[in-house]
């Protein structure tokens, strides 16, 4: 064979290990030109070397081989090209869920003394409001839809808040990973029901609250701090988790400035009004 190249030479030519090319012989993803059937040796063509090139760099991009083989089967430039933004999107995606996490564990590991928690009677009052079943998993981004639609609907209704926002939170959500959200805005005067929105009553709750700071995204070690100031004074009883948004997306883009109080309902006696961590 004119111009052959044993498999080492390739390999050293195109920076893939033999053992490499062997295993991409053996998946189907790069055939030699040549395999001498009484050695066994494999040999390949210069004119494999730019293949092999977009191989490696494909692959270390992460792209699966299922997907390489595609863009190397696909004649069509635009196809070919579509594939492959289609999976620098995917790391892109991945990669933000990397930063996200990173920062969270960063939060974390530099979290200041408990905030303190103070108890608070909360009457009923008559709100706007949207609420649904959904995932846990599903919760954050449906906060997000549905806070920005209900403050929308608030402003074209041309209704005044009678206080912050907020949202309660069934404890299936976190027991069962799914069950009833509401996020709401008390109001004054009628509620046209349109689309999701509705109007609705929030109850009246005896909670212990706390003050979170920052993106919702680490609202879990606020969480847990309420949760274990309850459950050492031993007042916790079931019913929804209440947030209240004192300042959001909608006041300043940075995260770090959001202010959000958590509630969490207590059993709490006449005489109760202890407040502290």
């Amino acid at each position: 064979m004119r111009q052959a190249l044993m498999v080492g030479d390739f390999s050293r030519v195109t920076h893939l290990s033999v053992k490499t090319l062997r295993h991409y012989h053996q998946v189907g993803l790069l055939h030699p030109a040549e395999v001498d059937p009484d050695t066994g040796y494999r040999y390949y063509t210069p004119d494999q070397i730019p293949t092999a090139q977009v191989i490696r760099r494909l692959r270390d991009l992460d792209m699966p081989i299922t997907d390489v083989k595609a863009v190397l089967a696909t004649p069509d430039v635009a196809t070919r090209s579509a594939l492959i933004a289609t999976h620098l999107d995917r790391l892109e995606s991945e990669l933000a869920r990397t930063r996200s996490a990173v920062d969270s564990l960063r939060n974390l590991l530099r979290r200041p003394a408990a905030a303190p928690v103070e108890h608070r009677t909360v009457p009923a009052c008559p709100a706007m409001g949207i609420s649904t079943v959904v995932d846990r998993a599903d919760l954050l981004a449906w906060w997000q839809g549905a806070w920005a639609e209900l403050r929308a609907a608030v402003q074209a209704q041309d209704l005044n808040p009678a206080g912050p926002g907020g949202g309660l939170y069934a404890d299936e959500i976190f027991q069962d990973d799914r069950g009833r959200a509401t996020v709401f805005v008390p109001v004054e005067g009628h509620v046209r029901p349109i689309g999701r929105v509705e109007a609705l009553v929030v109850p009246a709750a005896e909670l212990a609250v706390i003050t979170h700071r920052g993106s919702l995204a680490d609202a879990d070690l606020t969480y847990g701090e309420l949760g274990a100031y309850t459950a050492r004074h031993e007042i916790g009883i079931a019913g929804p988790l209440r947030e209240y948004y004192l300042r959001d997306a909608r006041d300043t883009p940075e995260a770090s400035q959001w202010i959000t109080e958590i509630g969490w309902p207590i059993f709490r006696a006449d005489d109760d009004h202890e407040t502290g961590p």
